[in-house]
């Protein structure tokens, strides 16, 4: 067992079932606490967070991630207990493995390794951890990131721990994600008999040439980093459970993922434009989960190529693919951010696990990125 499996095996064992923490981050904030750092616990509301920083000079280099987990089902489909950690055929298997504990244990026997060969390394390194990313997210990483932007306390660099590796550890980078912003949308009709069609509106009739128009329209190009933005449509809803009434109101629930080549203001304008075209009577309610952000190049996407070349002999691959992350959150502050991680492909499954030689690895991988930034 090699420092960093035992501590992700020790955080793994919390059942820190999002939005609780279960101890995970007072056993990072001691370890941190011993080197150096200086810590700020941060609750708000029903969340723990935390931001530790060793050094007062710039650049701040900055952990970012999460001691939450989903929950895991029924217990009784898992082979092994979800929260008691263990290690068959190479792999890490247990809760959060993957997403994020087993980045967390990287993170910090990284830093831990890096500060003992650099006591007197440049800048600031700096850990921004909170128990809300997979929740609603309204009393983590966003409240953190307030704090810090009230007091002027500015982010350089960031890297997020969420596991963005495909089929090899560090094959894959995310320096960036698409924006969501979601809707729900009410149409009004009139209800009535189905008989006396003339005596009623049907609002799911009315709806649906504008909804067609907007499932086909083309919002944009994307660019080099992202795909053209989407429009889905995940629910539609109308009736009153009897067959022979016509609805009164339908309600549509959609969302778009949308680059950089647009803004939530615009895709606001444009959909409203095109119910309007229609002449629908409507009320609409929009929410902005993230905007989408870009690191196309910088000194943290060079160090982290370099240092994922390095230590594997491997090259990356940069993708602004999947869904949002807390790098949403961070990103808006002028800080870079890439999110770096072990392979997705089990998580928030079970049987979730990793890799034991990837935490490894990654290990090596956040060391290097550190050396390369601030040694």
């Amino acid at each position: 067992m090699t420092p960093t499996l035992q501590l992700a095996v020790d955080l793994i064992s919390r059942h820190s079932v999002t939005p609780e923490d279960a101890g995970c981050q007072a056993l990072m904030m001691e370890r941190l606490a011993a080197i150096g750092f200086n810590n700020e616990p941060l609750r708000f509301g029903d969340t723990d967070n935390f931001w530790a920083r060793k050094g007062d000079s710039q650049p701040v280099v900055c952990f970012a991630g999460h001691t939450d987990v989903v929950p895991t089902g029924p217990e009784e489909n898992w082979d092994n207990p979800p929260f008691e950690p263990k290690i068959i055929d190479g792999m890490l298997h247990g809760r959060g493995a993957a997403d994020m504990k087993g980045s967390l244990a990287a993170f910090l026997v990284a830093t831990e390794r890096f500060v003992e060969k650099h006591p007197n390394h440049k800048g600031s390194i700096a850990y921004l951890i909170t128990s809300d990313e997979e929740g609603p997210a309204h009393n983590g990483t966003v409240k953190v990131v307030e704090t810090l932007e009230a007091r002027n306390e500015k982010i350089d660099m960031c890297v997020v721990g969420e596991p963005s590796s495909t089929t090899l550890v560090g094959d894959v980078i995310k320096n960036g994600r698409r924006g969501s912003l979601g809707c729900v949308l009410t149409v009004k009709g009139k209800q009535g008999h189905v008989a006396y069609p003339h005596l009623a509106k049907n609002p799911v009739h009315i709806a649906a040439p504008a909804l067609a128009e907007l499932a086909a329209e083309k919002w944009d190009d994307g660019n080099d980093f992202f795909p053209a933005t989407s429009f889905q449509i995940s629910n539609i809803n109308a009736g009153t459970g009897a067959t022979n009434v016509i609805p009164g109101t339908c309600e549509v629930v959609f969302n778009f993922r949308f680059s950089t080549e647009l803004t939530a203001e615009i895709l606001k304008e444009r959909t409203e434009a095109i119910l309007n075209k229609h002449g629908l009577e409507y009320d609409i309610d929009w929410k902005l989960s993230g905007q989408p952000f870009l690191t196309d190049k910088g000194a943290l996407v060079e160090a982290a190529v370099k240092a994922i070349k390095d230590v594997t002999g491997r090259d990356t691959e940069l993708s602004t693919s999947g869904g949002t992350s807390d790098g949403r959150f961070i990103a808006p502050t002028g800080a870079q951010v890439v999110e770096l991680g072990p392979i997705n492909a089990t998580i928030h499954q079970v049987n979730e696990h990793v890799s034991a030689d990837d935490l490894n690895t990654l290990t090596d991988i956040y060391e290097a990125m550190l050396v390369e930034l601030l040694a």
